[in-house]
């Protein structure tokens, strides 16, 4: 190696924890599909089951992994509580690696 060579940036631990659990929690298809669902618009529970063809049970974990993640956020209306995606980072996460997978 060169002593002339520039410094590698890393990021600090915690950082790279931080993002190393966000790629674990977008690991999950049904994760995926559902972030796929709430795209520019917003879902109660029954929906996003009804469109992935699985439980309100099954849907409902995953969504608490998804919240704790802060990947999506509800919102309450009347008596229904309604999921969307927590911010506009989230879709271009998504589409970022749509792409990629799309360009393979």
């Amino acid at each position: 190696m060169s002593a002339e060579a520039a410094p590698v940036a890393l990021l600090e631990p915690r950082m790279a924890q931080d993002l190393a659990n966000l790629f674990q929690v977008l690991s999950d298809p049904t994760r995926v599909q559902i972030i796929s669902a709430l795209l520019g618009r917003e879902l109660n529970v029954g929906e996003i089951a009804a469109a992935l063809g699985l439980s309100l049970s099954a849907v409902s974990h995953q969504l608490r992994l998804l919240r704790n993640s802060r990947l999506v956020r509800w919102e309450r209306k009347g008596r229904e509580v309604y999921y969307l995606l927590d911010d506009e980072h989230i879709e271009v996460l998504y589409r970022a690696g749509l792409d990629h997978c799309c360009h393979m």
